[in-house]
Parts: structure tokens; C-alpha cells; sequence
């Protein structure tokens, strides 16, 4: 299947916490070689559909593809493997707070590999340098930034070589410089390391400019997928709302509840 140009897939699936549905009967494809950006109303199941794939969650029904492989039929062993071929960059970057630099971005190497202690410092310093932190090797996480900490999460990701990397918001609370840089990065590491990308965000313009394939996911449902140009074109009102940041549409202001009349009607018939 590596000769497949889809390294990802979700073929009609469903999924629900209890009986809440975040995917009804959802289908989308992940590129391969390309970055795919997973878009949305908060709450829409984006990082549902990361975790889908990375195999923390399993569909109700349909399946979740992984270079083929149907990621809730694998065993332990299977996803195990499967793993070893991702990388996750979590929001906000998720260091350990008690290792520095070096350790946080060795760490992965030590779980997964038999590399000797000489090897893996060079391929810890060689994927810092990617990153523009070689010199910070030292430092601890409460000594840098937002920014740099992402950096660092971003040289962890790609430490094992994975064919797919996951950006949960890696663009969340950053400046308009260390945005610009993780954006950059992102596009030059998987073009010059021949990755495929998926990054989940709410920055519009920033990942519209670093996407090939962007997905907009609806209450549930895949709403458009495409080019960024095509999507912008949708006449798709919840894509229309979305592109444009509207405060009203299909997404709406309100959350459901009573009537208003109910709520705001003479003193004391109204629920507490």
C-alpha cells in the first residue's frame, strides 16, 4: 500500500462519548506527502479524528486507515508499530517539565530505539538545529518560551523519522513572529523530510497559506474538502460562516435551550 497517494483515511465512520455523536458517518482523506489542515467550530471532532487515527480512540462503526491498515482492527502489537510511524505535536507542546531540551527531545529515542548514547546525541542535536535550537539543548522548559517550547515538541515529534505528523493547535497563543516561524517549519520539514502533515487549527490565514488540502468538519460531518481556493469558494453555509468569521449561521450564537420567554417571563414562573 506505500504506493498509495492517501497515507490516511476515515471511511464512513461514526463516533460518540456516551451518546453524544462528534462524527456521523464521516469519510475524508489525508494526502500523502501533502499538508492537510482539519478545520472547524470548536467541538466539531477534529482532535477526535487525530486520535481516531493515532489509535487512542476507536470508532463505533466504519473504519480509520493508516497506509491501508484499519487502525481499529490492529492488536497492541500492530498499533504499537503503526505509532512508531506518527509523530504528535500536542497543543501548548506538552514538554516534560522536569528534563531539558536535550532529554525531552531524546526521550523518544530511548523508549523505541537501541541506538547507542553517541548516535542519539546526534540525532537529538541534528533535529534541534532543524528546529533553530541547537543551542538551547541545555536549557529547561520553564527557561524558554511558548514559542521555543513548541519548537522543541516539533524536534520531539520528528525524532523517530514518522511518515505522518499531527499539530493539535500549534499555533495556539503564540506571537505573530513565533506563529510565522512554526508555520514555516512545518511547511519546509515536511517538504524537505517528504512527511505528511495534518494540522488541526482555528488560525484561518496562517494555515490557509501553509495548507494543500484543507478539511472543514461541521456538527459531525465534513462540511468541504479541497484546495484552500476551493474551499474558500463553498457555498456551503457553514463554510461560508467559517471562512468569512461570521457570528451568525449554521454555527449558532446562542447554545440550545428554554425559550426565552420562558426564562425572562414574569417573576417566578420561570425555572430556577
Amino acid at each position: 500500500m506505500s504506493g498509495s497517494p492517501v497515507l490516511a483515511q476515515l471511511r464512513n465512520v461514526t463516533f460518540a462519548y456516551d451518546d453524544r455523536v462528534i462524527l456521523r458517518d464521516v469519510s475524508l482523506s489525508v494526502p500523502r506527502g501533502k499538508v492537510t489542515a482539519l478545520m472547524g467550530a470548536s467541538g466539531g471532532g477534529k482532535t477526535t479524528v487525530l486520535r481516531l487515527i493515532g489509535g487512542q480512540q476507536r470508532a463505533q462503526s466504519g473504519e480509520v486507515l493508516f497506509d491501508g491498515q484499519d487502525v481499529g482492527r490492529m492488536d497492541a502489537r500492530g498499533l504499537y508499530a503503526a505509532r512508531r510511524r506518527m509523530g504528535m505535536l500536542f497543543q501548548f507542546g506538552a514538554l516534560f517539565t522536569d528534563m531539558s531540551v536535550f532529554e525531552n527531545v531524546a526521550f523518544p529515542l530511548r523508549e523505541h530505539t537501541d541506538l547507542s548514547e553517541a548516535l542519539i546525541r546526534d540525532v537529538v542535536l541534528m533535529k534541534l538545529h532543524a528546529v533553530g535550537l541547537r543551542g538551547a539543548r541545555d536549557l529547561m522548559p520553564s527557561q524558554i518560551s511558548g514559542g521555543m517550547a513548541r519548537r522543541v515538541a516539533l524536534a520531539r515529534a520528528i525524532a523517530l523519522d514518522p511518515e505522518l505528523v499531527m499539530y493539535d493547535e500549534p499555533f495556539a497563543g503564540l506571537d505573530p513572529i513565533s506563529l510565522g516561524t512554526a508555520a514555516q517549519l512545518i511547511r519546509q520539514l515536511n517538504d524537505a523530510m517528504g512527511l505528511t502533515s495534518i494540522v488541526v487549527s482555528h488560525d484561518l490565514e496562517a494555515t490557509f497559506r501553509l495548507a494543500d488540502h484543507v478539511i472543514i468538519l461541521g456538527p459531525g460531518v465534513v462540511a468541504a474538502q479541497g484546495t484552500p481556493d476551493e474551499v474558500r469558494a463553498s457555498t456551503d453555509p457553514l463554510v461560508h460562516q467559517f471562512v468569512n468569521a461570521l457570528p451568525t449561521g449554521p454555527v449558532p450564537f446562542h447554545y440550545p435551550g428554554d425559550d426565552v420567554k420562558v426564562d425572562f417571563g414574569p417573576v417566578g414562573m420561570g425555572p430556577r
